[in-house]
């Protein structure tokens, strides 16, 4: 079975107001369109496009009941930073929900942090070029060595704090809580910011246009700078402080809305919280390289959840595997699959009953399915 899905834009504000409507070949909707969710996740639920107001999931309920899509997909475009943020695990999601259940709180509640169960490992894949993002901690040496080189007095509380890779668990919780002399390192690395061309500054110019005198704008420094390139992906497992600063993705992962955030936005903040489930440990860029077989580029993280195949045709058909309920969609050119249905650009399907699909054309196809780890 094959269903043509489609979704309405999500419209926060820091979506794009062009990037989505031009990807999809649509009118751009004149306000900001953020995400595109392409899933079950009653948060916004796919449509079926032959079928108006019919979701996925309620035609699954009728036609497929026991079937569960274990991620959902998104089309995401940011024109500004998103918040600084991190997922649970598992265990954490579920002690947070039934916690926030048991306390009464509604689970459409501004201030809830956790609106269902389950932990959201998540990745994207760029479309743009680039696609940026603050992803995972660095190494402890390298963020103190160029701060250090700064020269400012006013940075010498955070230089001095950075003495080794534990030191982390102090200083964020510092940063995030507007510890003494946190005003003056933010002041500092922005003014800092404007007269310099490396990769951290131009992040921590972004984020002190976007959002002044946050301290995230600090706790920036102490990440990786991520730009990605068409095709490229970034992986964010459970605790993996995040946030998308600029560009065109397809992001997929679990089906999950559990967001704690830190600051970098207007949203709900919960720092004691966040600091409950981010992982302090610095890590190497976090680029996701995939395997490589044949025209599939497979990307599988640690997780069961999902898998994402990167397929590229022109005109020799292609067999891609399958691992349950997939969730396809074009991301280059007019892809045609086994029952004659071709996708164009930002067009996508739902496809199950099926080991594997094949596809012809000329184009580029991404398909989530479940990782068969």
């Amino acid at each position: 079975m094959l269903l043509r899905i489609t979704n309405a834009a999500r419209p926060y504000p820091w979506g794009s107001y062009d990037a989505i409507a031009a990807f999809r070949a649509l009118p751009p909707s004149g306000g900001p369109e953020a995400e595109v969710w392409l899933g079950t996740h009653p948060g916004s639920p796919a449509l079926l496009a032959d079928e108006p107001g019919t979701t996925l999931a309620a035609w699954l309920a009728e036609h497929r009941p026991g079937v569960a899509v274990p991620f959902l997909v998104k089309i995401l475009a940011a024109a500004a930073p998103l918040s600084l943020q991190a997922h649970p695990t598992p265990e954490q999601a579920r002690a947070g929900f039934a916690r926030e259940e048991a306390a009464g709180i509604p689970v459409d509640a501004p201030h809830r942090n956790y609106r269902d169960d389950n932990a959201k490992p998540e990745m994207i894949v760029a479309l743009s070029d680039p696609f940026l993002a603050l992803c995972g901690f660095r190494p402890v040496a390298e963020a103190r060595a160029e701060l250090a080189a700064v020269g400012d007095a006013r940075l010498a509380p955070l230089v001095e704090r950075l003495v080794d890779e534990s030191a982390l668990r102090e200083v964020v919780p510092w940063l995030l809580r507007r510890g003494p002399e946190v005003d003056g390192v933010v002041d500092a690395l922005r003014e800092w910011s404007e007269g310099d061309r490396s990769l951290t500054a131009s992040t921590v110019r972004r984020l002190a246009a976007a959002y002044p005198g946050d301290p995230g704008v600090a706790i920036s420094t102490l990440m990786h700078t991520v730009s990605l390139a068409p095709g490229e992906a970034l992986y964010l497992p459970a605790g993996n402080l995040h946030a998308y600063l600029e560009g065109l993705g397809i992001e997929v992962m679990a089906t999950s809305d559990n967001v704690l955030r830190g600051g970098l936005t207007s949203k709900h903040v919960d720092v004691d919280e966040l600091l409950r489930v981010v992982d302090f440990r610095p890590i190497t860029e976090p680029r996701m390289r995939p395997a490589v077989e044949g025209a599939r580029r497979v990307f599988r993280p640690d997780v069961p959840d999902f898998a994402v195949q990167v397929v590229t045709v022109a005109g020799a058909e292609e067999t891609v595997p399958l691992s349950g309920p997939a969730i396809v969609i074009s991301i280059g050119g007019d892809c045609r699959l086994d029952d004659g249905a071709t996708l164009r650009r930002g067009e996508a399907a739902y496809v199950d009953e099926r080991a594997a699909l094949l596809v012809g054309g000329t184009g580029t196809l991404l398909v989530a399915t479940a990782n068969a780890v």
